[in-house]
């Protein structure tokens, strides 16, 4: 296995790995680790379906239903 070194990180930043490392029981170095792997390993982009069913349910159908214009508009140019 490789070795990664990274320089010039914010105090602040270093702080929050290791708060988020202790709250998930673990090293700095394995929780550095998991973020890599969850940020680089995932699937970069979503299928249609994945999409499809990630979007919540905001309804029935009739909620919808377009309501004609009791008289058109007219836009003159």
């Amino acid at each position: 296995m490789a070795n990664l070194t990274v320089r010039n990180l914010d105090d602040d930043l270093v702080q929050a790995l290791k708060e988020r490392a202790a709250v998930h029981g673990r090293s700095v170095a394995a929780e550095h680790r998991e973020i890599l792997a969850k940020a680089l390993r995932q699937p970069q982009r979503k299928t249609f379906a994945q999409v499809l069913m990630s979007m919540p349910n905001v309804g029935l159908e009739a909620d919808f239903a377009r309501m004609e214009d009791s008289e058109p508009v007219h836009v003159s140019g």
